[in-house]
């Protein structure tokens, strides 16, 4: 087995921001940095970052990361082509994935952590944080529904395979409101800035 991986996401067009949202600083890295960073320090096995847009910049300032990449052509799509991108650049017997959209960069270790222990529990193959009742990211799912995903049509995303499969999600509660912020906007990012 190749373990559970991560599949960031990251292959956006950042038409709402204005610019390319993966490399604003937060801090003294990059926000796509900043989101690798906080997958490396968890229980993930192996990253795999999505491109599209503005690859080539986005590239060269995560070329120090220990990931691998790959890039989507059909970015425009939406973000569901790019999960299948991701996907299909995997090795064939991995035990599991998370998705994480590349703009959240206040997902912890800790979260993902509890995401992948609640996954070994054996309990259920669709493991969905939450808090206050809001779902949030990263989404893990078991390497059962790989084939599964690739099906689902463009429009419904991966929300689709959580509604197609009910009874087998398990939603567990993390404590923090991390997993709901997401940075599409300008007044996003000046936020995130205020909280980093």
């Amino acid at each position: 087995m190749s373990g559970i991986w991560a599949i960031i996401l990251a292959a956006g067009e950042s038409k709402r921001m204005g610019s390319p949202k993966m490399l604003l600083p937060i801090g003294e890295r990059t926000i796509i940095e900043q989101t690798i960073d906080n997958v490396l320090n968890s229980m993930v096995g192996d990253i795999m970052v999505v491109l599209g847009a503005g690859h080539d910049k986005i590239r060269e300032s995560i070329a120090e990361c220990p990931v691998k990449y790959c890039i989507n052509d059909d970015y425009k799509k939406g973000m569901l082509s790019s999960v299948k991108c991701g996907l299909n650049s995997l090795p064939p017997d991995i035990e599991a994935v998370l998705f994480y959209p590349g703009d959240q960069p206040l997902i912890s270790p800790a979260v993902t952590d509890i995401l992948i222990t609640a996954f070994k529990s054996g309990m259920k193959g669709i493991i969905i944080p939450v808090h206050n009742r809001k779902r949030g990211h990263p989404l893990l799912v078991g390497s059962r529904y790989r084939n599964e995903i690739m099906g689902l049509d463009n429009g419904e995303g991966l929300k689709g395979l959580a509604q197609k499969f009910p009874e087998d999600v398990l939603e567990v509660e993390v404590g923090t409101p991390d997993i709901l912020m997401d940075i599409d906007t300008q007044d996003d990012y000046l936020k995130l800035i205020k909280q980093k």
